[in-house]
């Protein structure tokens, strides 16, 4: 299995860190093209590589991690038809972290329609950067991770990368509850680090 990467900012880097780690194949992509991300790849292991966007959004399972406001420019063009995409986007961008207006949907709603035909997981938001790229075990236990989605074996495949990269996954259940959950700003559950003791 490799894993496509969409943004190789704080989010995708520290994902894409997480997956070296655990010493899974991955293809970390962004706008500039994989030459600028030469420096980035060194830092990641030898199983992390960069590529095209179109390279990436070829693969089987895709986590998208781009600013809130670039991310239609970012997926234009590219076909996710049956794929599993991996929504890890907030919609709250730097440097003036003011909440985007959603009319009343939440993000992954509004992720959904710009990723037509994918099995869309919401995942991989709600903990910080260097919580997600960092040690998964804490106080004695394992740091969770919130999954949700509407296609059960799709959550299945996310759940099995969570448990790879050494985190406890949790099951919110559907996009319409689970996007609520950890809709940031807004949900109860981002920037929680929590723990779930064996």
């Amino acid at each position: 299995m490799t894993v496509g990467i969409i943004g190789a900012g704080n989010k995708g880097g520290a994902f894409a860190m997480a997956l070296g780690k655990a010493g899974i194949d991955a293809v970390i992509a962004n706008s500039r093209g994989p030459e600028s991300l030469t420096t980035l790849v060194s830092n990641l292991g030898s199983t992390i590589r960069a590529g095209s966007l179109q390279e990436v959004a070829a693969h089987a399972i895709v986590l998208v991690a781009v600013p809130w406001s670039k991310i239609p420019g970012a997926l234009a063009g590219l076909n996710f038809d049956g794929r599993i995409v991996i929504d890890a986007n907030n919609s709250i961008e730097a440097p003036l972290y003011r909440p985007a207006d959603l009319g009343g949907r939440t993000s992954t709603e509004i992720f959904h329609t710009l990723v037509p035909g994918a099995r869309v997981v919401k995942a991989f938001n709600h903990l910080r950067p260097e919580q997600l790229s960092g040690d998964p075990q804490s106080e004695g236990g394992r740091r969770v991770l919130f999954y949700s989605g509407d296609d059960t074996r799709a959550k299945a495949e996310v759940a099995a990368i969570i448990d790879r990269i050494g985190f406890f996954g949790i099951d919110l259940g559907s996009l319409s509850i689970g996007g609520q959950l950890v809709q940031f700003p807004g949900g109860p559950l981002p920037a929680l680090n929590l723990v779930k003791f064996n």
